[in-house]
């Protein structure tokens, strides 16, 4: 005798992960989990994605932006629980996102609160100085905040050279 599997609805799958349904179908449209429809082609879900879904909202929580989550279990199927060895590949994706991020963060927080609005324009002292705006070369944004931290090797020069 085949066991029919429970399928989960939509209304079901966005009560109990916490998420609106809208985000569940831009979640889908985004690769990040599937669904199957039914005969009245309605959305329905194995139980596995509300797994899926509470690693996506603690990722974005992290701030890992939704291409990088694709990628990284776009390997494990979506409606399948991850096992330990996806998990550890999946996680050591992110660790080195998650690290830069970190130094940024800190970076930001060390350097920007005796920067802003103070009004020294030190041009030998201020973390934040870019002479003869030799950044502006790179490309466009914040790359002073962005660079390494000093001592630490990047694209073949020390970090100190920035400015």
């Amino acid at each position: 005798m085949a066991t029919t599997r429970r399928m989960l609805g939509v209304g079901e799958v966005s009560r109990r992960s916490g998420l609106p349904v809208s985000t569940l179908h831009f979640y889908e449209q985004r690769g990040l989990i599937a669904s199957e429809r039914n005969s009245g082609n309605q959305r329905r879900y194995a139980p596995e994605v509300l797994r899926r879904l509470a690693v996506i909202k603690v990722a974005q929580r992290a701030g890992i932006p939704l291409d990088e989550l694709r990628g990284s279990l776009g390997p494990c199927a979506s409606s399948a629980r991850l096992d330990a060895n996806q998990w550890r590949k999946v996680s050591s994706t992110w660790r080195d996102s998650l690290d830069e991020r970190i130094e940024m963060l800190v970076r930001l927080r060390d350097e920007l609160d005796r920067c802003i609005g103070c009004g020294c324009l030190s041009l030998t002292d201020c973390p934040l100085r870019n002479p003869d705006d030799v950044l502006g070369r790179e490309g466009p944004g914040a790359r002073i905040l962005e660079r390494p931290r000093k001592g630490r090797m990047s694209r073949g020069r020390r970090s100190s050279d920035d400015g």
